[in-house]
């Protein structure tokens, strides 16, 4: 496995759990059965920084539809260097620190974790058209 695929798997692993906190706290709200229910106007609201977390996790949805396939069209050409596996990894950290800044509530840190995240896709999009 290369680097940058480890990278993605890291990505792939945390996209994945970001509901577990924001339906924990949907439970803790409405209750079991309250959580499970189709939607409504009426429901409880949940708190507020599970609000935030479910765009987090919607936004890092949005964002790995775009990861993923850079760092598998990489491995497709066997391109790996430094400068992907960098850019793989600063994806990763940026994400997560998106995560944590977005749920906590802080727009400037947030717009910062995502445009380093955005940069990094950049530059692995910039070592695929080298390759042309």
């Amino acid at each position: 496995m290369t680097r940058e695929l480890f990278w993605l798997t890291l990505t792939v692993i945390l996209t994945g759990l970001l509901w577990v906190p924001y339906v924990l706290n949907r439970i803790m709200v409405r209750g079991l059965f309250g959580a499970m229910a189709n939607p409504t106007r009426a429901d409880k609201p949940q708190a507020e920084w599970a609000n935030r977390l479910m765009f987090a996790h919607d936004n890092a949805v949005e964002n790995l539809i775009v990861f993923a396939p850079l760092v598998l069209i990489l491995n497709a050409a066997d391109v790996s260097t430094p400068t992907t596996v960098l850019a793989c990894a600063v994806y990763f950290w940026s994400r997560l620190a998106h995560l944590a800044v977005y749920t906590i509530g802080v727009p400037i840190l947030r717009t910062l974790a995502f445009t380093v995240g955005f940069i990094a896709q950049a530059v692995l999009a910039i070592a695929i058209l080298r390759l042309a």
